[in-house]
């Protein structure tokens, strides 16, 4: 976003001056992470969880290049040499600690980004470009997120392979050749592994495309921020730098902590114990269950268990999994309040709460036996999921008498009275 107040970028140095004319990198870097930037002043620290899973994405790229210096994608050796970085490559275990848990550190901040988006409404005009592609870069993370978990060749690695290749058979017509050409076979072996190594290798690098792009988007209209009002004057805003790297390294130090005490004093906690096991086409786990990040969508998938008319209930369960992703490039559409923020909007903010319940409900269920009571929960709360996008949020968004916004950025941080009249920063 070009504001008329943000500070021009003049090097002093001879040297930056001269790169900075045959190439205007740091000019570039300058606008758009420096004091060249210019942010909302009101910003809390859900705003940082954007700067979190950048890092989260340079730590995955960097700790999954290592490990694949060491990692042999082969059906015979793949799990010994899993065995092999965590006993005799120096730091192996560490590294692989580090991206294990990194990856569902990952998943937790981009959850925690997306529901602030939802309830701050920063898929609403001019923003919706900036959330479309954050849908696609939740979908590349999926799709990376389950060849990954494929790799180390357990037995949780094997038969959720196969369990969730295999949902694409559902697909009619073309079902049962696309799930042969994405298995090499009509069996995970060994040309599976090579074709989910690659991909797995190669996705994080067209995340990161992404990335750049949803941060250029970004910076076209610039942030939103928790009132949902847009910047009026040069008092509503203050430069990224130094306030917005210094609240964001405060978050990223916090977030490290956390992440830390995972990796060293429960680095196994999230992962299933099966995976430890040698993968074996011979023996079925009692209980298939992917990564937790995956469970909402899994429990989703397990909702539909009797066939309606034509459609099988394995194929409605399929559509629905990933329906309940797709239905998010609509939200621009279906949400037709002029008001962004949900602090301002009571009966939006009683439903996103539940919504969140909903979701909870879900993920544990998606965790829990494929077995009653667990079942029909699932099958109530996906029917809710739903219909608070399909039909509650239209009819909140029509019928709902927002609350008082305040004027300006400023008026909200510092009040209405005198002291906090808009006036042009010196």
């Amino acid at each position: 976003m070009s504001f008329p107040w943000a500070n021009e970028y003049t090097p002093s140095h001879p040297v930056m001056k001269w790169v900075d004319e045959k190439l205007p990198l740091p000019r570039f870097v300058y606008n758009a992470v420096g004091a060249g930037y210019p942010v909302p002043r009101n910003l809390n620290y859900f705003w940082n969880f954007g700067v979190l899973a950048g890092f989260c994405l340079v730590l995955q790229i960097v700790t999954g290049v290592i490990l694949a210096m060491h990692y042999a994608p082969n059906a015979l050796v793949a799990f010994d040499s899993t065995e092999h970085i965590m006993r005799d490559v120096n730091w192996g275990w560490m590294l692989r600690y580090a991206h294990a848990n990194g990856a569902s550190a990952f998943f937790v901040v981009v959850y925690l980004h997306i529901f602030r988006g939802f309830f701050f409404g920063s898929y609403k005009a001019p923003r919706e470009m900036i959330w479309l592609l954050g849908v696609v870069i939740f979908l590349l993370m999926m799709a990376t997120a389950f060849m990954g978990y494929v790799l180390p060749w357990g037995q949780m690695s094997f038969w959720g392979a196969k369990v969730i290749t295999g949902l694409f058979g559902a697909i009619p017509v073309i079902g049962e050749p696309l799930q042969i050409w994405l298995l090499g076979g009509y069996a995970p072996d060994n040309a599976s592994l090579n074709r989910f190594f690659s991909l797995h290798f190669l996705l994080p690098f067209v995340i990161a495309a992404v990335v750049i792009l949803h941060i250029w988007a970004l910076h076209i209209p610039g942030s939103s921020n928790p009132t949902g009002v847009e910047v009026k004057t040069e008092s509503d805003t203050v430069p990224f730098h130094p306030y917005y790297t210094a609240k964001d390294g405060f978050g990223l130090g916090v977030f490290l902590i956390l992440y830390c005490a995972m990796l060293f004093f429960l680095p196994n906690a999230l992962g299933h114990p099966d995976n430890y096991i040698p993968a074996n086409p011979m023996s079925t786990p009692a209980h298939i269950v992917p990564e937790w990040y995956f469970w909402p969508f899994y429990a989703i998938l397990r909702a539909f268990t009797a066939d309606f008319l034509f459609f099988p209930a394995k194929l409605m369960g399929v559509l629905a999994m990933f329906s309940a992703i797709l239905v998010w490039f609509f939200l621009p559409w279906l949400d037709n309040s002029p008001v962004r923020s949900g602090h301002f909007r009571p009966l939006f903010r009683k439903f996103f709460y539940v919504l969140m319940l909903d979701v909870l409900v879900l993920g544990y269920c998606g965790g829990a036996p494929a077995a009653e009571p667990y079942v029909m929960i699932s099958q109530i709360a996906t029917a809710y999921y739903f219909l608070h996008f399909l039909v509650i949020l239209p009819i909140v968004s029509s019928i709902e008498k927002p609350e008082p916004l305040p004027y300006s950025i400023t008026e909200a941080v510092l009040g209405s009275d005198d002291k906090a009249a808009l006036k042009p920063a010196s």
